[in-house]
């Protein structure tokens, strides 16, 4: 049941009285990985994003040291996905429903005694959501830590395994994700389907762009007939194991980080 969890950093498999046992609880660090069930084109499946999530947070917590007090939740699988809801397999939940439910995740661990949560996501439709859920549970328990954190946001190789206009535009199921995935799920990726298509339309010569500072609000089949945002064509599984060998290297300092870090006054 705890996949790629290590099975003594898997909340679920501690009883009630190991947690209320549990030393130096408030430092503690709890860790719920954020995926989707979602469309990723004809050659990957609907796992991807919790797939990677999971994968990450488990690699990384089996080389934390023991020192370092650290559990995983198990993997929020449904996510913000209406993005991608014309697409069949597709499962979403609006803004509201994730909202509430990672809410109220977070103050059943508030009350267990925790105090730091990490939030690590790996799905790019709801990355303000999870923020705001963070900052109100802080405001409402201001004594309960925060980490709205996205997966893909540490020291990595991409920019030297990937294309500038890949960086750019391969921002789903193209060659960062379907390297990774034949990695960690090298049965399920369908090579013989994969195909190379970038968003179709965007404005020229403008300051307005789908992600970035200035963006507009789209749905994937404005932008794709496959569902497909980059080259899929070009993945490997060696450009996807140094992907996530370095995610997990950062994941590890980014735990520590988290388990000493002291509320600001």
């Amino acid at each position: 049941m705890h996949n790629f969890i290590p099975p003594d950093r898997f909340f679920p498999y501690l009883t009630w009285q190991d947690i209320d046992t549990m030393k130096d609880r408030e430092n503690v660090v709890i860790i719920q990985p954020v995926g989707s069930i979602e469309q990723h084109g004809p050659h990957l499946p609907l796992i991807v994003d919790s797939a990677i999530a999971t994968y990450v947070t488990g690699k990384a917590l089996a080389k934390l040291e023991a020192e370092t007090p650290a559990y995983a939740l198990p993997t929020q699988y449904y996510g913000k996905s209406n993005e991608h809801w014309h697409f069949p397999g597709t499962i979403t939940l609006s803004a509201q429903t994730l909202m509430a439910v990672l809410t109220e995740i977070g103050e059943s661990i508030y009350r267990s005694g925790f105090r730091k949560l990490v939030f690590l996501n790996a799905h790019g439709g709801q990355p303000q959501v999870i923020e705001i859920v963070a900052r109100d549970l802080h405001q409402k328990y201001e004594d309960f830590l925060l980490f709205p954190l996205f997966v893909g946001r540490v020291p990595n190789p991409c920019k030297e395994l990937l294309t500038q206009k890949e960086m750019e535009l391969g921002i789903h199921a193209g060659d960062a994700e379907t390297s990774m995935m034949l990695s960690i799920l090298p049965d399920l990726v369908k090579m013989d389907k994969a195909v190379c298509e970038y968003p179709q339309g965007l404005p020229e010569d403008s300051m307005l762009s789908m992600e970035g500072n200035l963006p507009f609000a789209w749905l994937t089949r404005e932008l794709t007939h496959s569902g497909v945002f980059g080259d899929a064509k070009v993945a490997t599984k060696e450009k996807g194991e140094r992907i996530l060998e370095a995610f997990i290297d950062s994941w590890v300092k980014v735990f520590k980080d988290i388990y000493k870090f002291r509320q600001p006054s």
